[in-house]
């Protein structure tokens, strides 16, 4: 074999093993389930209280009234760094404009923004995410076998948060209810989750189903 033959076999290797590592890492566009960064479950501890602090606040719960004095704070599923990804969002190069419906049976102008896609439970899942054009902020709606179970029927939301590096972050760990969970949906337009963020497979994670009565 001649030494130009020899670079290009070499050369061949390597891109091989690159574009390996890059599947490994999410490369193929889906989020990876890795290594939570340090701190984070004390992190997440402190988004759990602050949400308890709101809920007390009587200028910020959506809690009726007299729910607030037996309030006792929300329950959760145990930390699980497995339902934490990291990687790309695929934008659509032109938004889909609906009306997305709610619990109170209202309409609200969203956008489908773009997808992500990820592997839990052995399956690769394609989820949607949306903007309420009346708010401005990118959010992921979604249900799973536990909705009207263990979590709310409606389903959970979860904020998609973007890292220095440009990736994004699918914490489901940090689901939470809608505002109509914790009250009379009346008070509330909390949009329903679309059909195409309906898994069947469980979340156990994030905020459980809100109890009015914890005893």
């Amino acid at each position: 074999m001649t030494g130009a033959a020899v670079v290009r076999a070499l050369g061949a290797v390597l891109l091989l093993a690159l574009l390996c590592a890059g599947c490994d890492a999410g490369g193929d566009g889906r989020m990876a389930a890795g290594k939570a960064p340090e701190g984070w479950e004390a992190s997440l501890a402190e988004w759990r209280e602050s949400r308890d602090d709101v809920m007390r606040d009587p200028e910020q719960s959506p809690l009726l009234p007299a729910d607030r004095p037996s309030f006792q704070g929300l329950e959760y599923f145990e930390a699980d760094a497995d339902y934490r990804f990291e990687g790309p969002i695929q934008f659509y190069a032109q938004p889909e404009r609906f009306q997305i419906i709610t619990t109170s049976g209202q309409q609200r102008p969203c956008e489908k923004v773009g997808w992500l896609t990820f592997r839990m439970h052995g399956e690769v899942h394609i989820l949607q995410v949306y903007k309420l054009l009346d708010v401005g902020t990118p959010f992921l709606p979604f249900t799973d076998s536990t909705s009207g179970n263990e979590t709310y029927p409606a389903g959970r939301y979860i904020d998609i948060e973007m890292l220095e590096d440009g990736r994004y972050v699918l914490d489901f760990n940090m689901a939470y209810n809608p505002s109509c969970a914790y009250g009379d949906p009346g008070r509330f337009a909390c949009p329903v989750t679309p059909q195409a963020n309906r898994m069947v497979v469980p979340v156990e994670a994030g905020e459980k189903g809100f109890k009015e009565d914890p005893a």
